[in-house]
């Protein structure tokens, strides 16, 4: 089995380091005034990624937490992927010449895939599409709107145009520490070939022990946010489990 990449997460409100529970902007606890800070404590931490959510931004649809994604770019040199109102080209452009290794789409993948198509065409492997799922059907604009199409179908629409991953999120475990939907992001993995990420509930080392463990293709990464800054995930532990 491949190593699964484990991808610690900075989701950024008004400039802070906060995690939600279930996606609500009304229920952010803050974790750290500085993101940069933070993302040195992940680098020293081990991880290889980093994951980096611009929450402002994906309400708006427009990047909002500029100043503190460059503060972060600026402080560690691990490759670092950004999501959160990014839906133009000259968007991901910016982005990308700004130092992001992999440009996150989730909004637009729903309503304009073929900008999506053109984007991972344009930066082959730096393209990733979010699938955000609430009650069977992915949500858009910062998970305040619901579309009426669910992941499998978001993520076949994606096949063969050189999109990096899926980052497949179950809203409804996002910040609760409830665990992973395993079933769900195998259910995706096992449906496309473009590698796909678990996002949402995973609370413990038995959570990667389980995506790493089911039949079918296997789970490319996961995204770890409260567990980190809870506790209830040790990254010393969590890196050996997802290398074995």
């Amino acid at each position: 089995m491949a190593p699964m990449i484990l991808y610690p997460a900075i989701d950024l409100k008004d400039g802070q380091c906060v995690r939600l529970l279930h996606g609500d902007m009304d229920k952010a606890t803050v974790f750290n005034n500085s993101p940069a800070d933070q993302a040195q404590r992940f680098v020293k931490d081990g991880f290889s990624w980093l994951h980096v959510v611009d929450l402002n931004g994906a309400i708006e649809g427009k990047s909002v937490n500029t100043d503190a994604v460059q503060s972060i770019l600026e402080s560690i040199s691990i490759p670092v992927q950004l999501g959160g109102g990014i839906r133009t080209l000259e968007g991901i452009e910016a982005w990308i010449e700004a130092g992001v290794s992999r440009v996150i789409l989730g909004t637009i993948a729903v309503h304009d895939p073929e900008l999506v198509k053109k984007a991972a065409r344009l930066w082959p492997e730096q393209i990733a599409v979010a699938v955000d799922v609430r009650d069977g059907k992915v949500a858009v604009d910062g998970w305040t709107g619901l579309s009426d199409i669910d992941a499998i179908t978001l993520g076949k629409r994606f096949e063969d145009a050189g999109v990096a991953a899926l980052i497949v999120t179950d809203i409804s475990r996002d910040g609760a520490l409830t665990g992973v939907n395993v079933e769900g992001v195998g259910e995706l993995a096992d449906a496309v070939s473009i590698p796909v990420i678990a996002s949402g509930g995973v609370a413990a080392v038995a959570d990667i022990e389980r995506l790493k463990a089911r039949k079918g293709v296997e789970i490319a990464g996961a995204i770890l946010g409260r567990s980190l800054y809870a506790g209830t995930i040790k990254p010393s532990e969590a890196l050996v489990a997802a290398a074995l």
